[in-house]
C-alpha cells in the first residue's frame, strides 16, 4: 500500500518504515502518525516480518518535531484530541508484538523524540540530536514524553531536559541510556538490521512475551511479576519450546516457527 507521508519496504524479514517529509525535516502531523499505525497493524500477523526499523528520510532528521502549522490555532479540546490520538499509536508501537528499533538519523525533537522513545530501543547516528523543546512554544510534550523520558533517563535528568528544552547530542544520549548505540551515519541501518536479524533467530513467541512482560512493569494496575509467571508457563505449551530444547540437546541451531 502507498502512503502520503511514509515509505514502507520489507527485506530479509524486516519492515522498514521511513518518515518521508525531508523538505519539512520529517515533521510529524496527525495523518503521518496514523499511517505509521496502519503500516504496523497491516504486518502484525505477517510471518514474513520479524522486526521493524523506523527511521527518517535523508540524513538531517529522524523527525524534527511536530508540524506546528497543524495545531497553532487549536483550542484545549482540540489539543487533547490530538494528544489522545497520538497516544493510541505510540502505545501501539510500544506494545507491538515484534521488535521495533528507531534508527535516529539526525534531529529527533519534540514529537520525533517521543516517537523514538515509544520504540523498543534506539540506535543513533553520530549527528543525532534529541530534545523536548515544547516549553519554548508554551506547550509540554503530548505524545508520552513526560512519562517515557523519565523511564529511560531518570527523573532528575528528565526534569532538566523537559524544563530547559535543551538538545543533547548522541554521545550524551548514549551515556544517559536514551540510545543503545551510536554509529556513523552509513552504519546506522546496517547495525539495526544486524540486531534484528539476530533477534529473528530466536523464538518469536518468546520475543513477544518479553515485550509484553517488560511493558507490564510500566502499566498501572498490572503486576509485572505475575505476568511473567503466566507468560513463562505459556511458553511451555509452544512448539518453539519443544524445538528449542530439542535443538539444544542435539547441539544444533533451533528452527523456530512461531507456534
Amino acid at each position: 500500500m502507498s502512503y502520503q507521508y511514509i515509505l514502507t519496504e520489507i527485506s530479509e524479514q524486516i519492515l522498514t518504515i521511513t518518515i518521508n517529509r525531508p523538505e519539512k525535516l520529517n515533521a510529524l502531523n496527525a495523518t503521518l502518525i496514523q499511517e505509521i499505525g496502519h503500516a504496523l497493524a497491516a504486518h502484525k500477523d505477517d510471518p514474513s516480518v520479524r522486526g521493524v526499523i523506523l527511521t527518517g528520510a535523508g540524513t538531517k532528521a529522524f523527525a524534527a518535531g511536530a508540524d506546528i502549522s497543524e495545531f497553532s490555532a487549536f483550542n484545549s479540546e482540540q489539543g487533547k484530541d490530538l494528544a489522545a490520538k497520538g497516544h493510541v499509536i505510540f502505545k501501539q508501537i510500544e506494545c507491538y508484538n515484534k521488535p521495533v528499533i528507531a534508527a535516529v538519523n539526525g534531529y529527533a525533537l519534540g514529537g520525533g523524540c517521543e516517537l523514538t522513545m515509544a520504540c523498543h530501543f534506539r540506535l543513533a547516528s553520530e549527528n543525532a540530536r534529541f530534545g523536548q523543546p515544547e516549553v519554548n512554544l508554551g506547550l509540554i510534550p503530548g505524545y508520552g514524553g513526560t512519562q517515557r523520558l523519565i523511564q529511560l533517563v531518570g527523573k532528575g535528568k528528565a526534569m532538566e531536559l523537559l524544563m530547559t528544552g535543551d538538545m543533547i547530542k548522541a554521545p550524551e544520549a548514549l551515556n544517559l541510556g536514551l540510545v543503545n548505540y551510536v554509529v556513523p551515519q552509513e552504519e546506522l541501518l546496517p547495525k539495526c538490521r544486524s540486531i534484528l536479524q539476530k533477534i529473528a533467530t530466536k523464538a518469536p513467541l518468546a520475543i513477544q512475551e518479553v515485550i509484553t512482560c517488560v511493558d507490564a512493569y510500566f502499566t498501572d494496575g498490572v503486576d509485572g511479576l505475575a505476568k511473567e509467571v503466566e507468560a513463562f508457563g505459556q511458553c511451555f505449551d509452544t512448539e518453539d519450546f519443544k524445538e528449542g530444547t530439542t535443538a539444544f540437546a542435539e547441539r544444533r541451531p533451533a528452527e523456530f516457527q512461531g507456534r
